[in-house]
C-alpha cells in the first residue's frame, strides 16, 4: 500500500507525528514516502490518514 499527501493539506503535522515512518514535512506541507508503506506501519499510517483534520492523505 502507498500513501500520498494532496494539495489540501495545511502542513499541521499530525501525520508526522503519528506515523513518522511514512510522512514528514517538506517545508510548509508533509509528503509521504514514495515506496510501499512498511508492514509495521501500516496500522499508524492509516491512523494518520483517518485523524488528517482536511483529509489530505489518500491511498494510491
Amino acid at each position: 500500500m502507498k500513501y500520498f499527501v494532496n494539495d489540501s493539506c495545511i502542513g499541521c503535522g499530525l501525520c508526522e507525528s503519528t506515523c513518522p515512518e511514512v510522512f514528514h514535512m517538506n517545508g510548509d506541507v508533509a509528503v509521504a514516502i514514495e515506496g510501499e508503506v512498511p508492514e509495521t506501519a501500516l496500522a499508524a499510517a492509516a491512523e494518520a490518514k483517518d485523524g488528517c483534520p482536511v483529509g489530505a492523505i489518500e491511498e494510491a
